[in-house]
């Protein structure tokens, strides 16, 4: 990936430091908007995707973790809250945004984790993905 991110990639880099601040912060989503509006680079994101990935994660966070968790081998407490958020921006992808391959946003989803994760953080939330894509996207996945 080249130096200069894409606006859709910045929008996601947005969006998981938001949801990281909403979990670890307690900040609802307006806050986190005003917030990430005065950052420096926001210019350079797709600002309607980061706020439309942010709220729909926000309102369907039970949902997606549900999707999620019995595909994780240790507790969801247990998965860092930058990997928890990874996990849900992609979900959300994979269901709500079906104009963006799957291939594209696992793709995104681990260089997310080799950005914000730890050292090992994009082998685990690709092997969640590649175990969730498939329930979420059936025609594009495989079963």
């Amino acid at each position: 990936m080249s130096t200069s991110r894409s606006a859709r990639h910045r929008a996601r880099e947005f969006t998981i430091q938001g949801l990281y601040q909403w979990q670890v912060g307690g900040q609802d989503e307006a806050a986190i908007i005003a917030q990430t509006e005065a950052v420096a680079g926001y210019d350079k994101a797709d600002a309607d995707l980061f706020k439309t990935l942010l709220g729909e994660t926000l309102d369907q966070i039970g949902d997606l973790r549900a999707a999620i968790e019995p595909f994780i081998t240790r507790s969801w407490d247990d998965v860092s809250p930058i990997e928890r958020s990874i996990l849900l921006l992609a979900a959300d992808e994979l269901k709500n945004h079906l104009e963006t391959p799957y291939r594209v946003v696992l793709n995104e989803a681990i260089e997310l984790a080799k950005t914000f994760g730890g050292t090992d953080g994009h082998r685990f939330i690709n092997g969640v993905l590649d175990k969730l894509a498939p329930t979420l996207r059936p025609a594009e996945a495989g079963k």
